[in-house]
C-alpha cells in the first residue's frame, strides 16, 4: 500500500511544507557550507600556487604531480575560463583536461610526449590570459609578499566556490538527508553494516542498513550486468520470507525546474530494478525541497512512492 503516492489530496500541503523545510535549512546551513568549502578551496589554491612558484612555473611536470590544479588555473584568468573554453583556446584534447579535473589523472593510453605538449599549451593560455589585477607580481620580476599571495588565493577560491556552488549545496543536503535516515533507523534499533559485512542485497541481515549500495542489474540481453547506485538499502527488523531490502533514493532540490527535467531517471531505475529482481522490489524516494505536483504525479504513475523528510516517521508505514 503506497504511503504518499496515492494521496494527492495531501500533496499541496506537503509541497509547501517541504519548500519551507528546505529554505529554512538553506538559510541556516548553506552559508556555513560555503564558508567551509571556501576555506578548503583557499588552502588548495595556496598549495597550487606554491607548486607553480606563484604562477611563474606552469610546467607539465607540475600539472602531472597534481592534475586537479588545472581547475584552479582556469579561475586565475580574466575572465575565468569554463573547462570547454580552455580546451578550445588551447586546442588540446578534451579527454585529457576532463580526466585530469574530474578523475585526477591523465588518460592511461595517451603517450607521455603528447601529454607534455598538450599541457604546455594549457600553461601558455593561462599565462596569456592571467588576471594581473589579482596576480600583480607577474611581469615585474619581483617576488610577491605573503599577504599578496593569500589575497590572490582567496579571490581564486571564491571563484572556485562560485563555479561549484550547486555541488556544494547538493553534497551538504545529501549529508543531512543520509544523517536523518541513519538517526531514525538507529533509534528504531537498526544497525549500520560495515564494509566487511556488505554483500548481495538478498543477504542483508534483518534490522540492518547500508549506504551507497551498488545493486547489480541485468541489461536487456539478460546476460550483461551493470551496477546502479542506491543511496540506502534497509532490511526490516522482521522481514517476510525472501523479502528484499527497501531501497531509498535521497533527493533534494532548490527549485521546481530541475526535478522535472530529471524525473525520468527514477523511472528508468525502478524499471531496471524490477526487470532484475521482480515486481516485489520496493524503491522509494526521500524528498526534501521543491518537488511540485507535476513531478509527484509522474513518479506516482510510474509506481514510485515517496517519504517527505519533514514527515520522516512515514518510514514506519513501510514496515520498518
Amino acid at each position: 500500500m503506497p504511503v504518499n503516492a496515492n494521496k494527492p489530496n495531501l500533496w499541496k500541503a506537503d509541497i509547501a511544507r517541504s519548500v519551507d523545510f528546505y529554505n529554512e535549512w538553506f538559510m541556516r546551513f548553506a552559508p556555513k557550507a560555503f564558508r567551509a568549502s571556501r576555506g578548503e578551496a583557499t588552502d588548495k589554491v595556496m598549495r597550487a600556487l606554491a607548486q607553480t612558484a606563484n604562477l611563474t612555473r606552469i610546467e607539465p611536470a607540475v600539472l602531472l604531480d597534481d592534475p586537479t590544479v588545472i581547475m584552479m588555473l582556469r579561475m586565475c584568468t580574466a575572465p575565468p575560463l569554463a573547462r570547454d573554453r580552455l580546451i578550445g583556446l588551447a586546442g588540446v584534447s578534451p579527454n585529457l583536461v576532463r580526466s585530469m579535473e574530474i578523475r585526477g589523472r591523465v588518460p592511461n593510453r595517451m603517450p607521455a610526449e603528447e601529454i607534455a605538449a598538450e599541457l604546455d599549451k594549457v600553461g601558455s593560455i593561462v599565462l596569456r590570459l592571467v588576471d594581473k589585477d589579482i596576480f600583480s607580481w607577474l611581469g615585474t620580476g619581483q617576488s610577491p609578499a605573503e599577504q599578496d599571495v593569500f589575497r590572490a588565493a582567496t579571490v581564486v577560491a571564491d571563484r572556485l566556490c562560485g563555479a561549484t556552488a550547486d555541488p556544494i549545496i547538493r553534497n551538504a543536503q545529501e549529508e543531512r538527508q543520509i544523517g536523518s535516515i541513519r538517526l531514525w533507523l538507529e533509534e528504531k534499533g537498526y544497525r549500520l553494516l560495515d564494509g566487511d559485512e556488505r554483500g548481495e542485497l538478498q543477504a542483508m541481515p534483518p534490522g540492518t542498513f547500508a549506504f551507497h549500495v551498488n545493486a547489480p542489474i541485468h541489461q536487456r540481453d539478460g546476460v550483461r550486468r551493470v551496477m546502479i547506485s542506491i543511496d540506502v538499502a534497509i532490511m526490516p527488523l522482521v522481514p517476510v520470507t525472501d523479502q528484499l531490502p527497501l531501497l531509498v533514493e535521497a533527493k533534494s532540490a532548490g527549485d521546481f525546474t530541475n526535478p522535472n527535467k530529471r524525473r525520468k531517471e527514477e523511472a528508468t531505475k525502478i524499471n531496471q530494478l524490477r526487470s532484475t529482481y521482480g515486481t516485489q522490489i520496493r524503491y522509494i524516494l526521500f524528498l526534501c525541497g521543491y518537488f511540485d505536483a507535476s513531478y509527484l504525479g509522474y513518479e506516482a504513475a510510474e509506481g514510485i512512492d515517496w517519504v517527505w523528510e519533514h514527515r520522516i516517521d512515514d518510514l514506519a508505514e513501510l514496515g520498518l
